[in-house]
């Protein structure tokens, strides 16, 4: 299993970055791979891409962007890094500004989902934003990111009730659990942080026998509309993939449980 910490090294990490805007915001991220052999230049400029043809879906909370593009030959090897800026920059998106910007650099789409559930669970810890913006050091950073739930340990979060329904209602008749798809514009970054959101609501309403959770790309999701009940995505994605034939629930806070919660009631008239 790959870690978040084996991912992030300590040269990778940048508190005190500086942008004049989302290009500059990427390309220092971008940079930090560049330095630490994680990649090329050229998957810097594959990152600020994504964004101009997907638009800045990669905001995926308030303030924090996960910028990613897709596993390519400018990728030498998986690995990660993590900008804190001096001053926000804008992206255009709902969660603006932002301050903190993780880049992910994938050798494919499957190394690095560990270290991806284990950041998602990391934002999922309440009073995460605080904790994470107060660091002082990078040896500071990969500790809290090693264990997570120092994060949130004297923080106490408003959880929504469990729904009195214990089983959902698809509108379909099938077999076995309905599906929802959570989805990005490359299927490995930002869809992976609202499947592992998606998922911790499931828990805690005890629907996870009932409901699988898929992440995709833009391109996949149409292939696989016909197998879901539901999909759930950004608004920028959400435009990108047009009608499906099945709802579409966008989702603007990826890291938000309230957010998910609020989608689900909506799907399954709870």
């Amino acid at each position: 299993m790959t870690s978040l910490v084996d991912l992030l090294p300590s040269d990778a990490i940048d508190l005190h970055g500086h942008a004049d805007d989302w290009r500059a915001a990427i390309t220092a991220a971008g940079d930090l791979l560049v330095a630490t052999g994680v990649t090329s230049p050229a998957y810097t400029a594959e990152m600020i891409g994504n964004v101009e043809e997907n638009g800045p879906y990669i905001v995926i909370a308030p303030g924090f962007a996960f910028a990613h593009a897709r596993p390519s030959p400018a990728v030498n090897r998986t690995g990660m890094s993590w900008v804190r800026l001096d001053k926000p920059v804008g992206f255009g998106s709902p969660n603006d500004p932002v301050d903190l910007v993780v880049a992910l650099a994938a050798a494919d789409s499957s190394v690095h989902t560990d270290a991806m559930a284990a950041l998602a669970k990391v934002l999922l810890e309440p009073g995460a934003d605080k904790v994470l913006r107060a660091v002082e050091t990078p040896r500071q950073l990969r500790a809290l990111l090693l264990d997570e739930t120092a994060i949130g340990a004297h923080q106490q979060a408003e959880k929504p009730s469990t729904p009195k329904a214990s089983v959902p209602k698809s509108g379909k008749p099938r077999s076995g659990p309905v599906k929802i798809l959570t989805v990005c514009g490359n299927g490995v970054g930002t869809s992976l942080f609202l499947k592992s959101t998606l998922e911790s609501v499931l828990d805690r309403w005890h629907w996870t026998p009932y409901i699988t959770v898929e992440a995709t790309d833009t391109i996949s999701a149409k292939g696989k509309a016909s197998e879901a009940v539901a999909v759930l995505t950004s608004g920028e994605i959400a435009k990108t993939i047009g009608d499906l034939g099945i709802p579409v629930r966008v989702i603007e806070n990826f890291t938000s449980a309230a957010e998910v919660d609020h989608a689900l009631r909506e799907l399954f008239d709870l």
